[in-house]
């Protein structure tokens, strides 16, 4: 995997949502239903969300059918997703303790980069079922109009290149040799929808992201400034591609 997915060591990232849990759990997609249901293979299906966040994922897996238990270190985020009733644990998964418990899926809905790839692959094969499955979901969300190219450029002053992009381990070209190479096999399933935001929700959007969130409050402030000039008030026409890498033991 790149250096660029390859952020499980930074912390102060990883650290930086709980802040923003409420506007976290207010603007970040759903996954498609349809997505959920085909990972789900029976009600009551024992499903492990690691770092579930604000229990977006677990939310729909639990009205998918499912049997959830949650896993997330950070405590505002993980207030938020019990407040929905999923069942949560606070820890990070590298210390979390199964207790003999084992899942008929683990779940990693956009959280994959906070873990370090190869030990956390080998610790999920421990706590699978028999026929159990990983899968790491992603919404990768990208403008259409304005272009991205005109909104990047707002960008440009407060966060260089290299930090502009939103981490995703999903779109990681390496990510499937990494899987493959430690013992499972990987199926790669889309969906593709066009979405609309107003200008506003586009930004505070853009604010649950672990690069914009860490910027001074100075800094904050004027992109939200600049953003919202280069949007406009027609709002933000985006594609929305959602992506499940569903892993079964070899």
């Amino acid at each position: 995997m790149s250096d660029h997915a390859r952020t499980h060591a930074d912390r102060r990232r990883a650290g930086s949502f709980g802040a923003a849990a409420d506007r976290y759990d207010r603007y970040r997609p759903h996954y498609p239903d349809t997505l959920v249901a085909g990972l789900v293979t029976h009600r009551g299906a024992r499903v492990l969300d690691v770092g579930a966040g604000t229990g977006i994922a677990s939310a729909q897996f639990l009205e998918a059918g499912a049997e959830v238990l949650a896993v997330e270190p950070d405590p505002q985020m993980a207030a938020v997703a019990a407040g929905k009733g999923v069942r949560v644990e606070q820890a990070m998964f590298e210390v979390w303790q199964p207790a003999g418990r084992t899942f008929d899926l683990v779940v990693f809905a956009q959280s994959f980069h906070w873990v370090q790839p190869e030990p956390a692959l080998t610790r999920i094969a421990s706590i699978l079922n028999q026929d159990g499955r990983l899968a790491l979901l992603s919404n990768r969300i990208t403008p259409i109009s304005p272009p991205l190219k005109v909104l990047d450029e707002a960008f440009a002053g407060h966060l260089d290149t290299s930090q502009r992009q939103a981490i995703d381990a999903v779109h990681d070209p390496g990510l499937t040799a990494i899987i493959e190479g430690s013992g499972f096999t990987t199926e790669r399933r889309s969906t593709v929808e066009r979405v609309h935001y107003t200008g506003d929700d586009w930004v505070d959007m853009a604010f649950t992201y672990s690069n914009v969130l860490l910027l001074e409050p100075d800094a904050g402030a004027a992109l939200r400034s600049a953003l919202r000039t280069r949007i406009g008030a027609a709002g933000v026409d985006a594609r929305k591609e959602s992506v499940a890498v569903v892993c079964t033991p070899a």
